[in-house]
């Protein structure tokens, strides 16, 4: 059970913003596709409020699929489904594993597209795209540009520290994100302000 400390930060803020998104927790009931689980603080955490809804958690990092395995089994859920090997980039088609028959009602991704190059942002739109039922809503959270402006400072030190790691990361601007959802039939529908300076972007397929 890996443990990244952003993660017990953040996880009961965005909770709380899917809770407001997605409905009363005994009332939802869907199939939640998580992109890039991490380390499996996410999902499991959510799995014990959205008890009646079934989680689907994958990664890339094998590692990252043994955390997750192991969070799950700690906590006993019988709602979150077997960690599945995702690489975002490749053509969905080609994933492991079985998908819901009716397709997802919520695709989640957290703190990926700025530590990753943009083609996993590519991946993502066109993975909901693919995947999400009609008016199926995905869900991101991290930290955004707006329309070509980057605030407050700390953020802009970030942008500049992750492109100093690897040119191709960095925070993505909202403008971008929203003409790429465009391309692939989903919109921009609400955005939530969350602690640190982050952002919880609600797109919904049309």
């Amino acid at each position: 059970m890996q443990q990244a400390p952003a993660a017990d930060r953040n996880k009961q803020p965005i909770l709380e913003a899917l809770i407001g998104c997605l409905g009363a927790p005994d009332v939802f009931h869907g199939y939640v596709l998580e992109i890039a689980s991490g380390t499996g603080q996410h999902v499991t955490h959510f799995a014990q409020t959205f008890q009646k809804a079934i989680f689907q958690p994958t990664d890339f990092d094998p590692a990252n699929l043994t955390s997750i395995a192991a969070y799950i089994s700690h906590h006993q859920l019988h709602n979150v489904l077997p960690p599945q090997h995702v690489d975002i980039t490749s053509s969905v088609t080609s994933w492991p594993g079985e998908h819901h028959p009716e397709g997802c009602d919520v695709i989640y991704n957290a703190n990926m597209v700025h530590i990753s190059p943009w083609q996993t942002a590519i991946g993502l739109f066109e993975a909901a795209s693919y995947l999400l039922k009609k008016d199926g809503l995905l869900i991101t959270y991290g930290p955004y540009a707006e329309y070509g402006v980057l605030q407050p400072e700390s953020n802009i030190q970030f942008d500049l520290s992750l492109k100093s790691r690897d040119p191709s990361w960095g925070v993505r601007d909202i403008r971008d994100l929203s003409a790429l959802a465009e391309k692939n039939g989903i919109a921009l529908v609400k955005k939530i302000d969350m602690p640190s300076n982050n952002k919880t972007l609600i797109w919904k397929k049309s």
